[in-house]
């Protein structure tokens, strides 16, 4: 029997996302996902707990969170986990986790914007695709 790896989560973003193209012209973009959790310890006083997990979304739907997304906004994220491994060029080990998304949803209210969680002006996005250089990627 095949095992099984899926997530669900539901959070706010952290940071704008972030797309990429690659030389084979295919659209990638990372979001920072932000889940938060609240308890009551033993006596009584409440707590908050904010976990942050890396997200991965990858051709259409990597367009569609750029040009749709904006900081703080609540999304919904299904998808898979992928543990990756890579050396720097000093011969470090890096070791990272993060979600590979085949789904999202927009959670926010319609018309949703970065100002109505913060006092800061929204942050520009970038004018068109960056191209980026996938000589140091691990896979």
């Amino acid at each position: 029997m095949p095992g099984l790896n899926k997530v669900m989560l539901i959070g706010h973003l952290g940071k704008a996302p972030a797309l990429r193209w690659l030389e084979s012209g295919q659209a990638m973009c990372k979001l920072s996902l932000a889940t938060s959790e609240r308890y009551k310890d033993k006596a009584g006083h409440p707590h908050e707990r904010t976990e942050w997990h890396q997200v991965v979304l990858w051709r259409e739907l990597a367009e569609l969170a750029d040009q749709y997304l904006t900081k703080g906004q609540k999304v919904y994220i299904e998808g898979r986990l992928r543990t990756r491994t890579w050396q720097d060029a000093q011969g470090t080990e890096h070791r990272s986790t993060e979600i590979v998304a085949d789904r999202m949803e927009m959670l926010s209210p319609r018309g949703f914007s970065e100002a109505d969680t913060t006092r800061d002006a929204p942050a520009e996005k970038s004018p068109g695709p960056i191209p980026m250089d996938t000589s140091s990627l691990p896979f």
